[in-house]
């Protein structure tokens, strides 16, 4: 028997690859990645979407044209890797068009569930408010919509960085095939906040960087 279709929010980062092996596990995933604005080169964050649909060979595969973020210099999909937390707020607002979009999505492929790689941590009261807004979004979702199957998950919301990296270990999630790097150069740089975030999420983790011979992939 054919497994039933979700949607996965996916891009190219460490939450997105773990997210997306733990959906598979039990669905077959469709990839969705938010697009700002068609970029050449292409930027890196997308690149790595590519290899993790290479790798995971998806249903479909989606891009969603988000144009607007970037003339508020947001950044799509802001549900992140492994990096230090951002106040909770401008997350969920940039999460809200996309879920949307997913929701239509999972619509048009009668999917079971929508999977978002949305981490805040453990204990605090911006994980209330992130647990809130999903449950909203549940009972529109569910209720209001009329699709009371359809769920919107977000397993990783309570982890901590290193906690993600073991996870994504556990399930053979392809780490290195994600990148945590805030500048589009051709390798990481190794010293912004994203990469020490990264280094520092797998020292905790007691893991090795599976992208390290290419200075973390």
């Amino acid at each position: 028997m054919a497994k039933e279709l979700a949607i996965v929010l996916n891009n190219g980062t460490i939450n997105s690859a773990v997210v997306t092996a733990l959906a598979q596990q039990k669905y077959r995933p469709v990839l969705a990645y938010g697009e700002v604005e068609p970029v050449e080169p292409t930027p890196r964050h997308r690149g790595a979407y590519d290899l993790q649909v290479g790798h995971f060979k998806p249903f479909r595969e989606h891009t969603i044209p988000v144009p607007y973020f970037a003339l508020t210099h947001e950044t799509a999909f802001a549900m992140g890797d492994p990096r230090a937390n951002e106040p909770v707020e401008p997350t969920l607002r940039r999460l809200t068009p996309l879920l949307g979009a997913a929701v239509s999505l999972a619509t048009a492929y009668d999917a079971a569930a929508i999977y978002l790689g949305l981490r805040v941590g453990p204990a605090t009261d911006e994980l209330a408010r992130a647990v809130e807004f999903l449950q909203i979004w549940n009972e529109m979702v569910q209720m209001t919509l009329g699709k009371p199957e359809l769920e919107i998950l977000a397993p990783l919301i309570e982890l901590e960085p290193w906690q993600v990296v073991d996870l994504g270990f556990q399930v053979n999630a392809p780490l290195e095939r994600t990148w945590s790097c805030v500048e589009e150069s051709g390798d990481p740089c190794g010293t912004c906040r994203g990469c020490r975030s990264r280094d520092a999420a797998f020292m905790q983790a007691a893991k090795p960087d599976p992208g390290k011979p290419a200075r973390r992939a």
